[in-house]
């Protein structure tokens, strides 16, 4: 048994080894800043409305500038980081005497009004909870949650430091034991049924695992057909996860938090199509909007597994499994592959230069045309014992 697991994850092992051969040059890097005291928070909030006090007794209209999370142009790139937000970001300005932007200026005073109560008394409230203290006022919950994003970022703090949390949707499984903050005990290893995300991540404490590997699902129907073929028994001991499609903030945290803990590869299974290729960067590199708070949430190790283009040539998945590229598709292409982070990929961009010539783009799915149970009897177990990502 034990000299099976040994030859099954001899690969593994060496890239592992590799791995953590470039942790000690990364740590430096990599090390996320300390979480900020509360007494700082207020501190940090109170010299934003004392500036908008300040204002009004000049008789002036009160401004307030928002770093700009969406430019590009306000991106810088690390291989160890990620995409990271440059300190000498461009701004966009949401005026108080201006017809267009002052609804959310109040929204977002009323925001500061319920974070510097939920840190004042150290208590926690959800997105959702937010919202519903004024549904009137903030007309939906995406306005609550990129103006909590845009204070985040504008007073450079996580999240989590605010005192806000989001409702978590991904789901792990495997071999994983921790604690809650609360002192709950979660055991991740049922192979019938898989735990929820948490949604305090940084409150996570006391992980057990003898997982060799992370594997990042990227659909939600993939991850439960893997569930039900028992796939965490048959590769044990390992650990996979799902953010369900375009991955929530809490899926990205624990990704990064097993990483720290454990320093075992992570892995990547997701569509060979744009979108699937996207979403694995953003578990990898981050994301535009994020990126002020990329050393938390970024796993710049993490390797593709699959499914990957060569692999629909190299397995003759049958041609009625493949799908055509739509325009949006190779506009979202075309657009990857300029992105910092792939020009530094060979591998990769002959990956998506494959798709762009060969115009078409398969469901993991697609693997079942072949047979009914090849990936996880005989795709991903030879993926894993024989290297093949990249």
């Amino acid at each position: 048994m034990a000299s099976r697991v040994a030859e099954t994850f001899a690969e593994v092992d060496k890239l592992r080894t590799e791995l953590l051969n470039n942790v000690e040059l990364m740590t430096d890097c990599l090390r996320v800043e300390e979480e900020i005291s509360n007494r700082e928070i207020l501190t940090r909030i109170e010299n934003v409305i004392l500036g908008i006090v300040t204002s009004l007794s000049k008789d002036e209209a009160p401004v307030l500038a928002l770093p700009n999370r969406s430019s590009w142009a306000n991106i810088s790139f690390d291989s160890a980081v990620g995409l990271q937000m440059s300190p000498e970001s461009s701004v966009t300005t949401v005026r108080s005497d201006c017809p267009s932007s002052a609804t959310k200026f109040a929204q977002i005073l009323k925001i500061f009004q319920v974070i510097y109560k939920l840190v004042q008394s150290d208590s926690f409230a959800t997105k959702r909870d937010i919202y519903y203290n004024n549904t009137q006022l903030f007309g939906s919950q995406r306005a609550v949650d990129s103006i909590v994003d845009d204070i985040s970022c504008m007073l450079k703090v996580t999240r989590r430091s605010l005192h806000v949390l989001a409702t978590s949707k991904g789901l792990i499984s495997g071999d994983l034991c921790y604690m809650e903050e609360d002192g709950t005990r979660v055991d991740c290893r049922s192979s019938s049924a898989a735990v929820a995300v948490s949604s305090n991540i940084r409150g996570i404490r006391n992980i057990v695992s003898s997982a060799k590997f992370v594997l990042i699902v990227e659909k939600d129907a993939t991850f439960q057909r893997l569930l039900d073929d028992d796939f965490c028994t048959k590769m044990s001991p390992c650990i996979m996860i799902t953010g369900k499609g375009m991955p929530d903030l809490n899926s990205r945290l624990m990704v990064r938090k097993l990483w720290d803990a454990l320093h075992v590869p992570v892995f990547a299974l997701v569509d060979a199509d744009p979108h699937g290729i996207e979403i694995m960067c953003i578990y990898k590199y981050g994301s535009v909007s994020m990126s002020f708070e990329a050393r938390s949430l970024t796993v710049p190790s993490l390797m593709w597994l699959g499914l990957l283009p060569t692999d629909l040539k190299r397995l003759r998945v049958p041609e009625d499994s493949l799908i055509p590229l739509t325009r949006t598709d190779e506009s979202k292409l075309c657009s990857l592959l300029k992105r910092p982070y792939v020009t530094g990929k060979p591998d990769w961009q002959r990956e998506m230069e494959l798709m762009q010539q060969s115009k078409v783009k398969a469901e993991i799915q697609s693997l079942a045309a072949i047979a009914p149970d090849f990936l996880t009897s005989v795709y991903l177990p030879n993926k894993l014992r024989y290297g093949g990502w990249v």
